[in-house]
Formats: C-alpha cells, sequence, structure tokens
C-alpha cells in the first residue's frame, strides 16, 4: 500500500504545483532563469529518485529532503561560478542530472511494466 500512496502523493503535489505555477502571477527577472531552471531539474532528478527508491523499498525522507535541497543548491552555485568565470560549468550538472534523470525514470518504467495485472484472468481450454 505503501508504494502505491507515496507516489500517488508526489505526482498530486507535482500536479498542484504546476496549476498554482501557472495561475499565480510571477515575475522573474531574466538573469536567474539558468539558476531556476537548473534549480527544477535537479529537483525532478530527486524526485524520480525518490520514486526509484521507494520501488526497491530503500527510501529514506532525510535523504530525499537533503538531496532535493542540496543538489538544487548545488546546481546553482555552479550556475554562478561558470557565470563568474564565463565558463558553461552548469552543462556539468545537467549531464549528471539527465543522465540520472533517466536512469531513475527506466527503473519506475521496468517496475510498472513488469507488476503483475491486477485484470481478470483467462482460463486456459
Amino acid at each position: 500500500m505503501q508504494i502505491i500512496m507515496f507516489p500517488l502523493i508526489i505526482i498530486a503535489s507535482l500536479l498542484i504545483g504546476v496549476v498554482a505555477g501557472l495561475f499565480i502571477p510571477s515575475g522573474l527577472p531574466s538573469t536567474l532563469t539558468p539558476y531556476i531552471a537548473i534549480a527544477i531539474l535537479a529537483g525532478l532528478d530527486s524526485v524520480f529518485g525518490g520514486f526509484a527508491a521507494t520501488i526497491n523499498n530503500n527510501f529514506k525522507m532525510k535523504i530525499f529532503i537533503t538531496g532535493f535541497f542540496g543538489n538544487a543548491l548545488l546546481a546553482m552555485l555552479l550556475t554562478y561560478i561558470g557565470k563568474l568565470l564565463d565558463v558553461d560549468i552548469y552543462l556539468a550538472a545537467v549531464i549528471v542530472f539527465g543522465t540520472r534523470f533517466f536512469q531513475n525514470f527506466a527503473v519506475i518504467r521496468r517496475f510498472l511494466l513488469n507488476r503483475p495485472s491486477s485484470g481478470p484472468t483467462q482460463k486456459k481450454s
């Protein structure tokens, strides 16, 4: 039951956040756009990592929370340092988070495709 409820709570929270983001007016200066984008990518990496950890029965809330905020802050710091040095250091974070994002998605996809279906079974004649 926990494996099913936790992802539903996360998906519902994500949808609420997206809807709130669409309807609450906000204005961000264009100078902050790279920082927000990399923080979102880091956050999504943590969320999908949390899904994968739940599937593997080794989810720990402290690790999830510290990874969520720590990865986002570290990625934004890399972006800031890169801007100061005029080097695209943030691309390293994009590659790492993107790779882990797709790896965690693959774990979730395999779990969903390999679980037994709860539909009616057919009798063999």
